[in-house]
């Protein structure tokens, strides 16, 4: 498995986990009450503040964010279909802002401090019957499995090529395939050491 984290030191990666996951969260719900271009471009601009206070390369941030502007600019065109150019331009910076953000939070903290983070927020709850191991496990093996997946649908797509085959929705069947097969190996581990029981 993988890590998105990038090793620096930097104000930013001093920061406590849960306080940049705060950030994350007041940031996310905060953005949905802006409705200025101008307001989201200075928060964009707060966020590339943060990736250069974090001493993360610009080609590292990019190569993060670049995978969303496919997915991107179809809302962006159906929100200007359906509604105006202003309301799909504010909706569109809004992702940006959040997935930019989101991703300078997962370059810049730990796995094991964010699940820590995660596990100590819900401990109160485990008379509720909460399992704060059992979601900060879940958390742990999302965010790992994000580069995982996108490694294998590069794998599917960079053989089809050798074949001949030029942007294709045929590969989804192949990496359906490999992401169950990686999912049930998983499975069979996480059963073997006592995962599933009480």
């Amino acid at each position: 498995m993988l890590s998105l984290y990038h090793e620096a030191r930097s104000p930013v990666h001093a920061m406590p986990a849960g306080a940049k996951l705060l950030v994350l969260l007041g940031t996310g719900t905060g953005l949905f009450f802006v409705r200025s271009i101008g307001a989201l471009g200075v928060a964009m601009g707060v966020v590339v503040l943060g990736y250069a206070l974090a001493r993360v390369p610009a080609r590292v941030g990019l190569r993060h964010l670049l995978p969303i502007l496919p997915v991107l600019a179809v809302i962006v065109v159906a929100q200007v279909l359906l509604t105006d150019w202003v309301t799909a331009a504010l909706v569109g910076q809004r992702i940006v802002v959040l997935v930019a953000l989101a991703n300078l939070v997962t370059l810049t903290t730990r796995t094991s401090a964010m699940v820590a983070t995660v596990e100590a927020v819900l401990r109160p709850l485990r008379p509720l019957g909460v399992r704060p191991e059992r979601v900060g496990l879940v958390v742990a093996m999302t965010v790992r499995f994000i580069p995982v997946l996108k490694e294998q649908a590069d794998q599917v797509r960079a053989a089809q090529r050798a074949r001949g085959v030029r942007r294709s929705t045929r590969f989804l069947t192949p990496l359906l395939i490999k992401t169950l097969r990686l999912a049930d190996g998983l499975g069979d581990a996480l059963e073997a050491r006592g995962a599933g029981s009480d």
